[in-house]
């Protein structure tokens, strides 16, 4: 056995349940409280943390690379955070 079907058996979700449980917690929050930009904002924010995590080492996925994973979700949590924001502070920028 080799040591990639050893470190199979002992595989790790990673960020994954992290962006999920917050992705849940930002969905409830926008929904119940009615601030869905301020739960979009969050959403962005738990998925930059979930990439950070990825990036750290959490997590074994045969199919991508480490970094693939980070920049992916992070960027689009990026995106979210700024359509967030500018969706919840429209009249404050001068168009």
């Amino acid at each position: 056995m080799n040591a990639r079907a050893a470190d199979a058996k002992g595989e790790r979700w990673g960020a994954y349940p992290l962006v999920l449980g917050g992705a849940l917690v930002a969905l409830l929050g926008a929904v119940l409280l009615d601030l869905p930009y301020w739960g979009g904002i969050a959403m962005g924010a738990v998925m930059v943390l979930g990439a950070l995590a990825r990036l750290a080492g959490g997590g074994r996925l045969a199919v991508r690379r480490r970094a693939t994973d980070a920049l992916t979700l992070g960027g689009l949590g990026v995106v979210l955070m700024v359509s967030g924001a500018i969706l919840e502070f429209k009249d404050h920028i001068p168009m």
